[in-house]
């Protein structure tokens, strides 16, 4: 335990590292977008195809699917939960639409890999991506419909998604360096030693830019620009509380290795995913409370996680 305390710490550490960084005037803004590209379309690609093709074999890896219910029921019962939430105590107008999808999805990449690779290891690489692939296709979808529901010109924008649209959202690089992954895998080829040595430093750099970024994200946002209202806190409630709960019950119920309901946990744990407030933005919502949501679930969560593991582990 002690150990794995000691490996999120220095994850938090690298976070800390991109906000001091971005006081300095090393990173800017325009540092996020980089870093994440970095990590989105080269990093994470190698890292989730070295991981299956090293850890895995044709049997284990058809095991894993059966899982994936757990994600997508957990998820829909959350954001049903943030409807019933909003009837209850209402929100304020023009952020409801942002409240339900910051209730709903969760970090699952750029802090929820991280953190799970420092607890667990490389064998929680799959279950991540399980997550992912539900949180990211739920976001893309029903969330970026809520969020632009907050927009009070709405019945002026037609709001559409086009299916090719949303298929590139969803088969990312990084599910596409899954899948090839599998497919390598499934064929029983070897990895030629010069991938295996080049993916290895650019999967290496997954960790550090993925907190860098979140440290850039929490800096720019500004520490003292960050409010606490009623909203808010029921979007943490959502995060750390309803959410992980709502996974843990339906694990009572449905059979999964001990590790992949563990990461699964997690996962639905991770703070507000940082593309709300960039959505937000383009839709003409409420701004102020999406940075407000995202950059308090990422101070918070930092205390937040050794109470979970507590509990979990």
């Amino acid at each position: 335990m002690l150990h794995a305390y000691l490996n999120i710490f220095a994850i938090f550490a690298l976070m800390f590292l991109g906000y001091w960084l971005s006081f300095k005037q090393w990173f800017s803004n325009r540092s996020a977008d980089v870093f994440s590209k970095l990590v989105l379309n080269l990093a994470l690609p190698f890292n989730m195809f070295l991981t299956i093709t090293a850890n895995f074999s044709k049997e284990e890896f058809l095991n894993l699917f059966s899982g994936m219910i757990i994600p997508i029921l957990s998820m829909f019962m959350t954001f049903f939960l943030s409807q019933l939430y909003r009837k209850i105590w209402p929100t304020k107008e023009g952020r409801g639409g942002t409240f339900t999808t910051m209730f709903t999805c969760s970090n699952t990449i750029f802090i929820g890999l991280p953190i799970n690779l420092a607890i667990f290891g490389e064998e929680a690489v799959p279950f991540v991506l399980l997550y992912y692939i539900v949180n990211t296709t739920i976001f893309w979808t029903i969330g970026v419909y809520e969020i632009a529901q907050d927009n009070p010109e709405i019945h002026q924008v037609k709001v559409s998604f086009h299916p090719l649209v949303v298929l590139k959202k969803v088969f990312s690089p990084a599910l596409l360096g899954f899948l090839i992954g599998i497919g390598w895998m499934m064929a029983s080829f070897p990895v030629p030693e010069f991938i295996a040595t080049f993916g290895g430093y650019l999967a290496d750099l997954t960790t550090p830019l993925s907190m860098f970024v979140i440290g850039i994200i929490v800096y720019f946002s500004g520490l003292k620009n960050l409010k606490i209202n009623r909203d808010v806190i029921g979007v943490l409630l959502g995060r750390f509380f309803f959410s992980p709960l709502i996974v843990w019950l339906l694990g009572q119920f449905i059979h999964v290795p001990p590790l992949m309901l563990a990461v699964f946990i997690i996962q639905s744990s991770m703070p507000v995913q940082n593309s709300v407030t960039i959505l937000t933005r383009a839709y003409h919502g409420d701004e102020e409370f999406a940075a407000s949501s995202l950059g308090y679930s990422v101070l918070i969560y930092m205390l937040y996680i050794p109470i979970l593991l507590k509990l979990i582990l």
